[in-house]
């Protein structure tokens, strides 16, 4: 299949009767292999509920989640789990890196808590694709922020998933660091991970990204418009003053 993720008439309810609050309604959408998108809403427009759902944190009330060719609709808590280590990775506004290990320990504890040994190759090559490699034995006290939420997506990265996302990954950073790491995103998008030798192990980098910031949405391929849990727009090859212009125009049809 061609999408790393694909959302189909995906609805999520809150409460009963009277009182129930949609938070998405009706949405359907694919996530390409090797693209870049970031999704972006007023306050309250479903955005990051749209992101928990897509990466299997959250069930959705109706419709169907398509993670790597596999449908979640029916799988017990434990599968997700499974799927989630397998096929997903995390990057969110707090690094939540643990401070006693090293950056190279740190990459390697995703592998520790699935019950499987560490392979140091692939914790470096993870650390490689971030610009880390010589990195690997500092504790994060000895690494600026922006060196931090790299080990936090080398982590993400280590587990070769099918699709990273990324919850306002630059939150936390000034904007200077925060430039340096969209660029590592930016160039991880569509990059081969895995075996050079088995074709079955590579994995294309997908990336799915939340933001309220024009700046940084403009880094991705594509920019969903989200508002009251409807996908109500597109920008392609977007630009920051074209993402800024229709999120104002958003802000004033409220």
């Amino acid at each position: 299949m061609d999408d790393a993720v694909r959302l189909e008439s995906l609805t999520k309810t809150y409460g009963s009767g009277d009182s129930v609050v949609s938070a998405l309604r009706e949405i359907s959408l694919s996530f390409p292999r090797g693209s870049f998108t970031a999704i972006m809403g007023p306050s309250g427009s479903g955005k990051s509920t749209l992101l928990q759902c897509a990466a299997g944190l959250d069930r959705p009330t109706s419709g169907e989640v398509f993670i790597d060719g596999r449908s979640l609709a029916g799988m017990n808590e434990t599968r997700l789990t499974e799927l989630r280590r397998e096929s997903t990775g995390f990057i969110f506004q707090a690094f939540n890196l643990l401070p006693s290990l090293t950056a190279e320990q740190n990459v390697a504890l995703p592998m520790r808590l699935s019950g499987r040994k560490p392979d140091r190759r692939t914790v470096r090559q993870a650390l490689a694709q971030v610009g880390l490699e010589n990195k690997a034995g500092n504790r994060p006290s000895q690494l600026s922020g922006g060196q931090q939420q790299r080990v936090a997506i080398a982590r993400a990265l280590v587990s070769r998933p099918a699709v990273l996302f990324a919850d306002e990954p630059t939150g936390a950073l000034d904007l200077t660091t925060g430039r340096e790491l969209l660029d590592t995103l930016r160039g991880l998008v569509g990059q081969v991970t895995g075996s050079e030798a088995g074709q079955e192990d590579r994995v294309t980098t997908t990336i799915v990204m939340v933001t309220h910031d024009p700046n940084v949405a403009a880094y991705a391929d594509r920019v969903l418009f989200l508002a009251d849990g409807t996908l109500v727009g597109e920008e392609l090859s977007p630009t920051a003053e074209a993402v800024a212009a229709r999120m104002t125009y958003l802000a004033v049809s409220q």
